[in-house]
């Protein structure tokens, strides 16, 4: 062999090796990615709320990578705001994290069973099982701002003044009490009323954040959801609208849970 040629036969291994090298390191980091979570999150907001309820949280889940959607409930019967939820989760492209805040979450534990759906995590919300309705659960578990739900002549309930500044909002500034207060979205008592009929957070892995300081789902309550969904766990000083009040708090959790679930 010329020495030429022994010079050639090096530098065809050391390509082929850094070639392989190469394969392997995009492997790697494809295998990575497809087992550090998903980048997908679709968030739920509650009764007497709208999207908006999570301003302050998108940007923070944005500015991190993850896609974020924001449904707008009709808040007109449990069947129509599922409905919305799995409208929204046939858009996404990819596996997907579900968030909801408060009566969302009971929409969430029917709408959740989708197959896209990789996780549930729950904010201040009711989890019912099978049977159970958010009204039966608030009932058995009753907090000030029942006092001060008003009811219209078409079956849909509003929280008063007094209601979004004590019980619903009470830690954020008299301003968004203000807006939050104008803005709310009227709540059918149908929708409180029904009942789920398939519980996803027995076959989904779960996180629940418990706001400490809640006047309209009992802390305890929340607590013993929590508890039977074996979720992990997180409780905040907060009111009701923890996304409002402790946004980066709410954002961490998401981001933790949309990182670890599998």
């Amino acid at each position: 062999m010329t020495r030429s040629n022994g010079f050639k036969s090096i530098v065809c291994v050391v390509f082929a090796l850094v070639v392989l090298a190469s394969t392997a390191s995009v492997s790697a980091k494809r295998e990575t990615n497809q087992t550090r979570g998903v980048t997908n999150v679709v968030l739920i907001h509650g009764a007497w709320a709208d999207g908006s309820s999570w301003s302050k949280v998108i940007p923070l889940l944005e500015a991190k990578g993850l896609h974020v959607v924001a449904v707008q409930l009709p808040l007109t019967s449990q069947a129509d705001d599922v409905a919305t939820v799995k409208r929204a989760i046939a858009l996404v492209d990819g596996p997907l994290l579900l968030v909801a805040h408060s009566y969302g979450g009971s929409v969430m534990t029917q709408a959740g069973n989708d197959p896209k759906v990789a996780g549930l995590l729950y904010v201040a919300a009711f989890a019912p099982a099978e049977g159970e309705s958010p009204f039966e659960l608030a009932t058995a578990h009753p907090t000030p701002a029942l006092q001060q739900l008003v009811s219209d002549q078409s079956g849909f309930l509003k929280l008063s003044q007094a209601g979004i500044r004590e019980d619903f909002a009470q830690d954020l500034s008299d301003s968004e009490q203000t807006v939050l207060a104008a803005a709310q979205g009227p709540t059918a008592v149908a929708a409180l009323s029904a009942k789920v009929s398939m519980s996803a957070w027995r076959a989904k892995p779960c996180w629940f954040l418990i706001a400490s300081r809640d006047r309209v789902v009992a802390p305890e309550l929340q607590a013993i959801f929590a508890e039977r969904m074996n979720a992990t766990t997180l409780t905040l000083p907060s009111s009701h609208v923890a996304m409002l009040s402790q946004p980066a708090a709410v954002a961490s959790f998401i981001r933790r849970a949309a990182r670890d679930v599998q």
